[in-house]
């Protein structure tokens, strides 16, 4: 694994801290607002506005960890077959996938919910 993989991998995985000036900071213990599959509701977004007439589907609402939605990001992505990126807790889609991303969520087991027309 190169070096740069690794920095990357460390800091997906939360382990980018090196100093904190808090006395009662435990790095292993970090709390998360990590929630099951079953207790998030995601919301599907189509948007073509500030994106030069380009359609992207727009996933909001996930609970986890930037890892988790990295993940998240890269199942959808493949089995859509398109481009796409992560930010701000939203997954960007390329393309109106909104039904074929509705499916892949709900295999997942999350509560999705079509916005929009």
């Amino acid at each position: 694994m190169s070096k740069r993989n690794k920095i990357k991998k460390r800091k997906l995985n939360g382990d980018g801290f090196v100093y904190s000036t808090n006395n009662d900071f435990n790095f292993e213990n970090r709390t998360s607002e990590e929630a099951s599959s079953k207790e998030q509701n995601l919301t599907i977004h189509v948007e073509k506005k500030n994106r030069a007439g380009k359609t992207v589907t727009i996933i909001k609402g996930f609970l986890g960890n930037q890892l988790e939605l990295k993940i998240l990001e890269k199942d959808i992505k493949s089995q859509c077959s398109t481009g796409g990126t992560s930010k701000n807790k939203e997954i960007i889609i390329q393309g109106n996938n909104r039904n074929k991303i509705i499916e892949i969520l709900e295999k997942k087991g999350f509560n999705v919910k079509k916005v929009g027309s």
